[in-house]
């Protein structure tokens, strides 16, 4: 298999939209290393996607009107960085990204209610967006639920929006002295889980082949005989850059789609477990040479450009 050529196939057949890109690059890789990149690094780092630097400017531009980044300038050199506000989102966004699919439920369910009409339209039509990004549904009018929801991510959702203590927010459960419906039949009514599971099943299609000729690289490397066909050639630093951004670009675009429910009210088996195993395993394949072409990038506008923090080890479970 010609790695090479499976990049250039990805890139024509799901071509990623420049700015999507960008937020993809600045969660995965210039967050660890500061949140901070010089335009001169990013086209670098743009460039093999086929992101030129008309559209470079136009998505950074965008992202900096709507908020999430900040521009500097320097002389001519522009450099620009996530904003403090935006900043908790992308790191609570890729925890998520990064994180094992593996919450259980202890049958209850959190309720955030809008019950005496505090908020205004704005305020509503704010709350619902953001609680329906967190994975809530709307299980009545002025009533959105989910069965393990995050409390400190609520909060600070709330916060942000600036409705903290405008709304009811309440924890439920079925009381076992009534007969009435479980309380799982909610997911049926409020989320539509075959389509997030197909989501999973189209990334799992694409990027099994590819694990499957990283591993017979790595196997032939090391002097066992592979199972399969390698990649022609070991991949590049840039190569694999290229790889990590394309898998945690298709990864985040279904991801970020799961409404995070409890295993325990899933299809069995669930294929957001195997797609999660899977990019962990392609990510481990490839961080170490990725990470060479972020600092090459970096350094090139800033040789004082910080290696990667601590915490970018911690994803996956561990990089190794």
């Amino acid at each position: 298999m010609n790695c090479n050529d499976w990049i250039a196939g990805f890139l024509a057949s799901d071509p990623p939209r420049s700015k999507s890109l960008v937020v993809t690059i600045f969660g995965d890789a210039i967050v660890p290393h500061g949140g901070m990149v010089w335009l001169g690094s990013l086209i670098e780092l743009l460039a093999p996607f086929g992101v030129n630097d008309r559209l470079l400017r136009t998505a950074v531009f965008r992202l900096a009107q709507e908020g999430w980044l900040g521009a500097q300038r320097d002389g001519r050199r522009a450099s620009y960085a996530i904003t403090p506000d935006a900043m908790a989102r992308f790191v609570h966004a890729y925890r998520r990204i990064y994180a094992p699919p593996n919450v259980h439920w202890d049958g209850s369910w959190t309720l955030v209610l809008n019950g005496d009409g505090a908020l205004n339209a704005a305020e509503r039509a704010a709350v619902r967006k953001e609680l329906l990004w967190e994975g809530y549904s709307v299980i009545a009018p002025g009533i959105m639920g989910h069965p393990a929801a995050d409390g400190p991510a609520l909060d600070e959702l709330l916060k942000r929006l600036g409705v903290a203590g405008k709304l009811f927010v309440v924890q439920g459960k079925a009381m076992r002295q009534v007969s009435a419906r479980p309380l799982s039949d909610l997911v049926a009514d409020g989320w539509d889980v075959a389509a997030v599971a197909g989501g999973y099943s189209k990334f799992i299609a694409q990027f099994e082949p590819l694990l499957a000729a990283l591993r017979a690289s790595a196997d032939a490397a090391a002097g066992v005989p592979p199972d399969a066909d390698g990649c022609d050639q070991p991949l590049t630093p840039e190569q694999a850059f290229v790889v990590r951004t394309l898998l945690i670009h298709a990864y985040r675009r279904v991801q970020l789609h799961d409404p995070q429910l409890p295993v325990e009210l899933l299809p069995t088996p669930w294929p957001g477990a195997l797609a999660y195993e899977l990019a962990r395993q392609i990510y481990q394949q490839v961080y170490v040479a990725a990470e060479q072409h972020v600092d090459s990038a970096l350094r090139r506008e800033d040789a004082a450009a910080p290696r990667a923090e601590a915490a970018f080890f911690d994803r996956f479970g561990g990089l190794a």
